[in-house]
């Protein structure tokens, strides 16, 4: 493992202070294992869990440098100890949705009220201001069209499908349904934000432009903004052999900068990149560019409000090594974001984190098989580690109902009275 390319991963904290500090959450940990339904496995032969036979195994291969991590690092060591092989699982999704199910419980309240002193705050580069958005957006969607290629549908999708009750027992669809359903989740939202011939409409958050082709195919003229330059050219290509350039503009853009009037806002999955502090900038550009009686659509993951106010502060594993600058809302926080900052209002909104919980597991089970393909790409061992923890541990917050999806439409009805 190269350190000057994983520096945080190829060794484990060392000294005085970080043996201590291994100690004590060592401690913590077997504390919080004992008490939860899976199986913790020593190379001794130790066992904890209350986990029966079925339950999920966690297989701690080096516990000393896992303890050192987490003891050092909190949540961002339980990631890190795992993409250095400090410890296993069979079923990744399934040991980190029991750690998400009692993540209130996993560590005793009075030292909870302690974290904001020891656990890391988000390094000022990576706060969502307008200089530093695209850095971060960056870090993630410019890894490479060829990476996400490799375990994303044909619609190069990267947000939750909506599966038909057809498709069968969500736990169970199958590779084949996914890429029409995920045309599914995008034709919902266009007709919520009522998209049709001669719309005008806004997209935040290109993606590789499958909702814009959608769009146009539709009659619309779409105006698409991203900060990503490897999932603009791709867009623009797919556009461009669709046949659609004259109704599409793809424009390497911050959302902040959008000038013009829309009959329709689109966003799916793009809150999350935003950043707390700059909701209300989101919602009020998009107030600002809505034409009188237009509609807003967007999909978001969501968490708990309560969760969402505990943790806005936190730096956590998703933000240091797969979203920097990215944070969740919560409905509640929307609602009284666009409340507080615009004249738009929520409408409508549908849960759907158990079809993210499909679509996660869809994608991890094809990112397993074209391990060889991603390597091919120049990306290693450490980083394929690191890429499917991030699967799994989003599909457990999805499988616990500590995240949720939701399709959200928003207008002015109320401001019109």
């Amino acid at each position: 493992m190269d350190p000057d390319v994983w520096p945080g991963v190829a060794q484990p904290p060392s000294g005085a202070k970080a043996a201590v500090a291994g100690k004590a959450a060592g401690l913590l940990f077997k504390g919080a294992a004992r008490r939860l339904p899976l199986r913790v496995v020593y190379p001794d032969g130790t066992v904890l869990g209350q986990g029966g036979p079925e339950a999920p195994v966690m297989t701690m291969v080096r516990p000393e440098a896992f303890e050192a991590r987490i003891g050092d690092n909190g949540l961002i060591g339980l990631g890190e100890s795992f993409m250095a092989g400090d410890w296993e699982a069979s079923d990744l999704a399934g040991v980190l949705e029991v750690f998400a199910a009692a993540v209130d419980t996993l560590i005793p309240m009075p030292l909870q009220k302690l974290r904001s002193l020891y656990l890391p705050r988000t390094p000022k580069q990576e706060r969502n201001a307008e200089q530093n958005t695209r850095s971060n957006i960056s870090r993630h969607y410019d890894l490479s069209n060829d990476l996400f290629a490799t375990f994303l549908d044909a619609t190069m999708s990267y947000s939750s499908a909506l599966f038909p009750v057809a498709a069968g027992p969500l736990d169970a669809v199958e590779w084949d349904v996914l890429a029409q359903a995920q045309q599914d989740k995008i034709d919902r939202l266009l007709d919520k934000a009522g998209v049709g011939q001669g719309t005008r409409l806004l997209e935040i958050g290109t993606g590789w432009g499958e909702l814009a082709l959608r769009a146009a195919a539709r009659g619309a003229t779409v105006y698409s903004v991203t900060l990503s330059s490897e999932q603009q050219a791709l867009a623009q290509q797919r556009i461009a052999d669709a046949g659609y350039s004259h109704q599409v503009t793809v424009a390497l853009q911050d959302y902040r900068a959008v000038e013009g009037e829309y009959d329709a806002v689109v966003s799916v999955e793009m809150i999350e990149a935003v950043g707390y502090e700059y909701w209300p900038i989101y919602f009020q550009t998009i107030d600002r560019v809505l034409a009188p009686g237009g509609k807003v659509a967007i999909q978001a993951i969501t968490m708990p409000h309560g969760r969402m106010l505990a943790t806005r502060n936190a730096y956590t594993w998703v933000h240091k090594y797969i979203f920097p600058g990215g944070f969740l809302p919560s409905v509640r926080a929307i609602e009284s974001v666009t409340q507080q900052n615009t004249t738009l209002r929520v409408r409508e909104r549908m849960g759907m984190g158990d079809h993210y919980a499909a679509t996660l597991r869809l994608w991890e089970e094809r990112f397993l098989a074209k391990s060889r393909d991603v390597g091919e790409l120049g990306f290693d061992a450490v980083f394929q580690r690191m890429w499917l923890f991030y699967l799994c541990y989003s599909r457990a917050g999805f499988q616990s109902g500590y995240l949720d999806v939701q399709q959200i439409v928003l207008d002015r009805r109320e401001a019109q009275l």
